[in-house]
């Protein structure tokens, strides 16, 4: 599947990764359908109009696209032959890249829930829906913990993996709880900040939210540092 700039894997990518996602995912969109517009482009790979107007217009300068005028002032987009070369080159970046944070991920998961194990922690909620959700689901099979279900205000009144999603954490049965882990790659911090400060009032203390090294979440809010006055900066 070629990743739109939306995707879970996209939200973990560096910036020359997540760039050369929309360059693929725009490829596939011309290739797909060559009466595309800019505005349908955008939509479909969940980026700013702007973005995807520059995007086009270096694939052009590049030589990957060439634009013909069609009827009604419209344009019709289609990929050159070095457009299908580097589409697929690409998409081979991109698979290798997702394989390696399916590797990555899955080992620190796997690591995650031992730790979880061996302090008693066995009925686990995720907060976040996508490929680390999966991933952590798989792993879960494995170990022989149990998913009581997944927080996602994006997903709710969905199912995942056979169990319910929910817009908040107080919607779970909290005393069926033991951990909250993690798995919101796109705002991870903010979902881990909301999370927690969420947790006390249903009777989880904040070291039972927990995430994998990988979405890089520091567990300490920002504190704004006073000026020589007392007065926040």
């Amino acid at each position: 599947m070629v990743p739109d700039s939306s995707s879970s894997v996209l939200a973990e990518a560096t910036d020359s990764e997540a760039k050369a996602a929309i360059v693929l995912g725009l490829l596939q969109a011309v290739h797909n359908n060559n009466a595309v517009t800019q505005r349908s482009l955008a939509r479909e790979l969940g980026i700013a109009l702007g973005i995807a107007n520059a995007t086009l217009r270096r694939c052009v300068e590049k030589g990957l696209i060439k634009v013909r005028q069609a009827p009604a002032r419209r344009y019709a987009y289609y990929l050159t032959p070095r457009g299908f070369t580097e589409k697929s080159r690409l998409t081979a970046q991109y698979l290798t890249y997702s394989f390696q944070f399916f590797r990555d991920a899955r080992k620190q998961c796997e690591a995650l829930l031992g730790e979880c194990a061996g302090r008693g922690w066995h009925r686990i909620a995720l907060a976040g829906g996508g490929e680390l959700a999966e991933i952590v689901r798989l792993c879960v099979l494995d170990s022989g913990a149990e998913l009581i279900g997944l927080v996602d205000a994006n997903e709710a009144a969905q199912r995942f993996g056979g169990m319910p999603v929910v817009a908040v954490l107080g919607e779970l049965a909290a005393d069926r709880i033991d951990v909250v882990i993690i798995t919101d790659v796109r705002t991870p911090q903010a979902t881990f900040d909301a999370i927690r400060a969420a947790a006390p009032a249903l009777g989880l203390v904040p070291e039972r939210i927990v995430a994998p090294e990988l979405l890089r979440i520091s567990p300490t809010p920002l504190v704004v540092a006073p000026d020589d006055d007392g007065i926040p900066c």
